[in-house]
């Protein structure tokens, strides 16, 4: 672990650039568990009528009525998108990003990234985002935030069940909203979308050369095609590159960039906050 902070470390202040890849190993390092205790705190009586386990699942059972299904999502956006404390975790990342080049490409949806500073123009959210709803169809290609809507869904809901007149309707055709999340081609790409895919795809073209850190935190296999195997192939075709995960209990990289990566297996708020902590130290 000490040594391989210090590559780390190395890395990150040798760094020009640094492209950030987060999963949601991130998210859970910073406390946004989707099971156990968090679980029961927000969703024990949906557990204890449907034998849940986790958000995740719950997310995908087939409720008995609309009215229901948007009393577990309201509260699944509420507590996940909208009752945020500010997470150490990020704000250590951007104190270690600052004065670099960075941008996030991220496959998490629960926006903690610029709830906690980092500026939206250095994010881009591939999957979507708890905050939008879209049409369920989708007659158009449009988002809508939700926050007014969840929180009155929240307030008034009764036996899991939000009243009837807060379902969300389609503004344009009538029909029901979904939620704007990738799950199928359903999925609607917004104009705030493309704006950031244009914003990451700028960033790549001015750094194809030169030092940059690629640098995965809790990233997994489940959507690998996004983050991690571009990441490789970025790393692999410059010879200046490092590539660093962190994600506990998966940390690796190919054999062909074993001279050029740095892998952790372990948590990744202790590794921010020990690389946050050393770099203070050197500074005073």
């Amino acid at each position: 672990m000490v040594d391989a902070l210090k590559k780390l470390k190395n890395a990150l202040n040798a760094a020009e650039a640094v492209l950030v890849g987060a999963g949601a190993g991130l998210s859970t390092a910073a406390g946004y568990v989707y099971g156990g205790e968090r679980f029961r705190r927000y969703f024990a009586d949906f557990a204890d009528a449907y034998h849940l386990r986790d958000m995740y699942s719950a997310g995908f059972y087939p409720y008995p009525s609309e009215e229901e299904k948007w009393g577990f999502w309201s509260r699944n956006i509420y507590c996940n998108r909208y009752d945020q404390p500010p997470s150490p975790v990020h704000e250590n990342l951007l104190r270690l990003l600052s004065g670099k080049d960075f941008f996030v490409l991220t496959t998490n949806v629960d926006h903690l990234f610029q709830n906690n500073g980092f500026p939206k123009e250095r994010l881009f959210y591939t999957q979507g985002d708890y905050g939008l709803w879209q049409c369920a169809t989708p007659c158009h290609h449009k988002t809508y935030d939700n926050e007014d809507a969840v929180r009155r869904m929240v307030a008034e809901q009764k036996n899991r069940r939000v009243p009837t007149e807060l379902l969300p309707r389609c503004p344009v055709c009538g029909g029901p909203m979904a939620m704007n999340l990738r799950a199928d081609d359903s999925f609607v790409e917004d104009e705030g979308w493309h704006e950031a895919a244009a914003r990451y795809r700028d960033w790549l073209v001015r750094h194809q050369a030169g030092r940059v850190l690629y640098l995965e935190l809790g990233v997994g296999m489940n959507t690998p095609g996004i983050i991690k195997y571009p990441f490789w192939r970025m790393a692999a075709e410059n010879p200046n590159a490092i590539f660093a995960t962190v994600n506990l209990g998966e940390a690796f990289a190919p054999k062909e960039l074993e001279k050029r990566s740095v892998c952790i297996d372990d948590d990744i708020a202790r590794v921010l906050a020990a690389l946050w902590e050393g770099k203070n130290h050197d500074e005073r």
